[in-house]
C-alpha cells in the first residue's frame, strides 16, 4: 500500500448506501435535482434588455453574471455562495458596449439578443 503522509488528497471508496441512493460524488441527484450548494445557482435576470456602456480602451471590467449586483452590469460581490463569477474583460478600445442584462446571453459579456426569446 502506497505511503499517504504528506498527501494532498484523499479519496475514499463510495459506500454501496450511498451508491444505491441515486446521488453521486459531486453531491447532485442521478436525476439532475440539486443538492446542497455543490452546483452553481441559477443566474437571475437583472432586466430584460442590455444595458449600453461606455468602456475605456485598456480598462479591466467585471460584469456581473449572477443578476444579483446592485451596481448592473456590474459585480458588487453578491454572486458569493452562488458558485458563480463575474466576467472580467478589458477593453479593447473607448467605445460604447451593449452588456447583456438578462444573463443568459451566449456571448458573455456581451448582448446577443437572447432576452427576446425570454
Amino acid at each position: 500500500m502506497a505511503n499517504l503522509a504528506g498527501s494532498q488528497a484523499l479519496f475514499l471508496p463510495l459506500s454501496a448506501s450511498r451508491l444505491r441512493s441515486g446521488r453521486n460524488p459531486g453531491g447532485a441527484a442521478a436525476d439532475g435535482r440539486k443538492r446542497g450548494l455543490d452546483m452553481a445557482e441559477a443566474a437571475v435576470i437583472a432586466q430584460k434588455g442590455p444595458y449600453q456602456v461606455d468602456v475605456k480602451q485598456g480598462q479591466k471590467y467585471f460584469w456581473c453574471a449572477c443578476g444579483r449586483s446592485a451596481k448592473q452590469p456590474f459585480c458588487d460581490g453578491t454572486h458569493k455562495g452562488t458558485g458563480l463569477a463575474p466576467k472580467i474583460f478589458v477593453a479593447d478600445q473607448d467605445k460604447s458596449v451593449w452588456l447583456c442584462g438578462c444573463k443568459q446571453t451566449g456571448s458573455q459579456p456581451f448582448c446577443d439578443g437572447t432576452h427576446n426569446k425570454l
